[in-house]
């Protein structure tokens, strides 16, 4: 393949792979301000559970309903989609004062990183170079990852020893948001427009009859580690707080 051909793919699959972890550390920069919530905003327990619901319900919403959108409307405006998601989800909690903000913008992040998880995901398939042959898999699968401990850390950090811990780390999210929303726009769609938009947003189930022994198993280990995970996402500070003595909110 000539380098003036090779040369957009090469882009197009930075792009994705940064949108990738861009969505999901914008989707982790909340979580450790939760202390920071509790304390001045007077969010109670109750409060911080739900935002762990919402995001569960934004997810399972994007997957369900637009799992299949960038196979009609194209790769890069369900990717924009995605990333838009995220930047206004970030704009909406820079200013968190009671639940409600934080709640809607934890839905606006869900669904962001559900449509990453499909689109983006196919996005950076798309684009990949044939060689090596695992690279595609390899980011597709930790990106989501790397964007989570990225945006934890950074926020944690920047909330730790910056002078506006309620709203530096949504600042740099919104940057690198940015910033990945420009490379996607100047990336070559993989895509087209196909017929049967509204359609493919009906959720449709299937399951190979081969795995459908498996399938009660792998559900429950499914719900147990989002629901793992979403306790620690909510209660992670108040419990660092409250149990293990520390004074750092």
């Amino acid at each position: 393949m000539a380098d003036g051909v090779e040369w957009p793919r090469r882009l197009g699959f930075v792009a994705a792979a940064t949108s990738l972890v861009a969505a999901f550390a914008a989707s982790a920069a909340p979580i450790p301000l939760y202390g920071l919530y509790r304390a001045s905003a007077g969010l109670t327990y109750g409060d911080l559970s739900l935002t762990a619901v919402a995001y569960f319900a934004g997810a399972v919403m994007a997957l369900l309903v637009f799992g299949r959108l960038s196979n009609h409307l194209g790769r890069r405006p369900v990717v924009l989609l995605s990333l838009g998601f995220a930047a206004v989800a970030s704009l909406i909690l820079l200013d968190v004062s009671i639940a409600t903000p934080l709640v809607v913008g934890r839905v606006l992040l869900g669904l962001a990183c559900g449509l990453a998880s499909s689109a983006t995901a196919a996005f950076v398939v798309d684009n990949a170079p044939a060689n090596p042959p695992w690279l595609a898999a390899a980011v597709s699968s930790s990106a989501p990852m790397v964007g989570l401990t990225l945006g934890a850390l950074g926020s944690g950090a920047l909330a730790e020893f910056g002078t506006a811990p309620r709203t530096l780390p949504y600042l740099f999210v919104i940057a690198a948001l940015l910033a990945s929303a420009c490379l996607v726009v100047a990336s070559p769609e993989t895509g087209s427009l196909r017929p049967g938009v509204l359609a493919s947003l009906r959720p449709t189930i299937g399951l190979p009859r081969a795995s459908r022994r498996l399938f009660p198993v792998a559900s429950c280990t499914f719900v147990a580690t989002w629901a793992f995970g979403g306790f620690y996402q909510a209660f992670g500070p108040s419990i660092a707080s409250d149990q293990l003595g520390s004074t750092k909110r």
